[in-house]
């Protein structure tokens, strides 16, 4: 839903302001939101006092941007507002748009880590020690846990791999039965999307599931299949942790492909 908003504040500022987009590297940061969420058009930008915007600069950057630098980005500002090619008609409407898009994003983060400390608050009571593990957070967590419910369910790792549609399909061909690399997409969505999410995280940040990664792509492996091969393992870490209740310790892993 954010970046739905974000791309319909670039469409206003692309008809009133298109040069803006110069000014900041990151469009939708602190600083850059609260200049448009109070002076989004270049007329605005131009009426506004130059000691008023350096202080609007400096405050918002939360000390990032110096006396000096504010005050080189003001005449930055200044200069684009100034030759802007942004169209003048029904400017109002696309300010009052812009601003309350720029205060949707701000409500949408708000209530996001609203949700994330009452998510935190609950897993600190018993997360299973899953948040141990690298690419799990709080809200995978979470997810993985309202997903699996009670880990007695399953005997064996396996069983959870399945649950999640993260084993090999089967295919037939006459009297031939075999699998292949393909997940067979059966079980629960939301957790082989929670799982495979952590995965493709924890191929880059786990050194043990990380050189598992490489040396399956250095095979000649698809990303894919090789995420896919670290979504298994994955699961047999979250398996480990969660049945022994122990925390994840970090430990390398043979390099043979789970089939």
């Amino acid at each position: 839903q954010t970046s739905d908003i974000k791309r319909q504040i670039i469409s206003c500022l692309d008809q009133v302001f298109p040069e803006y987009e110069r000014l900041f590297s990151d469009m939708f940061g602190k600083t850059s939101r609260k200049l448009l969420l109070e002076s989004p058009l270049p007329e605005d930008l131009l009426n506004i006092e130059s000691t008023h915007l350096t202080k609007l600069l400096k405050e918002a950057s939360k000390g990032r941007f110096t006396e000096e630098k504010s005050m080189l980005k003001v005449d930055e500002i200044k200069n684009l507002a100034s030759d802007s090619f942004g169209i003048q008609i029904a400017s109002d409407v696309f300010k009052m748009q812009i601003q309350l898009l720029i205060q949707q994003i701000e409500l949408l983060e708000s209530q996001i880590k609203d949700v994330e400390s009452k998510i935190n608050e609950l897993l600190e009571k018993d997360d299973h020690h899953l948040t141990t593990i690298s690419g799990i957070g709080s809200i995978t967590a979470a997810t993985i846990i309202g997903e699996i419910g009670d880990i007695k369910r399953f005997e064996r790792p396996n069983q959870l791999l399945a649950f999640a549609g993260l084993d090999a399909s089967i295919h037939q061909s006459g009297d031939f039965t075999g699998t292949n690399n393909r997940i067979s997409k059966r079980g629960s969505p939301y957790l082989r999307r929670a799982i495979w999410q952590a995965a493709f995280v924890a191929s880059n940040k786990d050194p043990a599931l990380s050189e598992y990664y490489q040396s399956l792509r250095a095979r000649g492996k698809h990303h894919g299949t090789a995420i896919g091969a670290v979504c298994r393992k994955l699961v047999n870490i979250i398996f480990a942790v969660w049945t022994n209740d122990k925390p994840y310790e970090v430990r390398h892993h043979s390099n043979k492909e789970q089939e």
